[in-house]
């Protein structure tokens, strides 16, 4: 199998992510996190959607981190987002900073919204 090094220009990745934090850019971030190409911020969860409609513009998809298991997006949360004409990917916060990560590498316009795989 041929492996490509996957690289970053300018976007901003996720390095890493562990019990109630996530290493953005070198930067360690606790709690929940907003990442895009260009920014990355500790965000207060699935009750504030804001910074999420925020976005607007901004990206086409967010995927949705809901912590080490998948589970359903709150429906509001969801109405809200497509109402801004963004899409929304639900995953666990695990398979969220990997495919954010291939997808911003590419320059596609993806944003992350994850909540920590464990209680900070």
């Amino acid at each position: 199998m041929k492996l490509t090094e996957v690289t970053f220009s300018d976007a901003v990745p996720v390095d890493g992510y562990g019990p109630g934090f996530f290493r953005v850019a070198g930067q360690v971030l606790q709690g929940a996190v907003i990442v895009t190409a260009s920014r990355a911020a500790e965000w207060q969860g699935l009750t504030d959607p804001a910074p999420l409609l925020a976005l607007a513009g901004e990206v086409d998809v967010i995927f949705l981190g809901m912590g080490k298991e998948i589970a359903h997006a709150p429906k509001d949360l969801r109405a809200a987002v497509e109402a801004a004409n963004m899409g929304l990917e639900v995953m666990s916060s695990p398979a969220a900073c990997r495919t954010y990560n291939v997808l911003v590498s590419e320059g596609r316009r993806v944003a992350l919204a994850a909540l920590p795989v464990e209680a900070a």
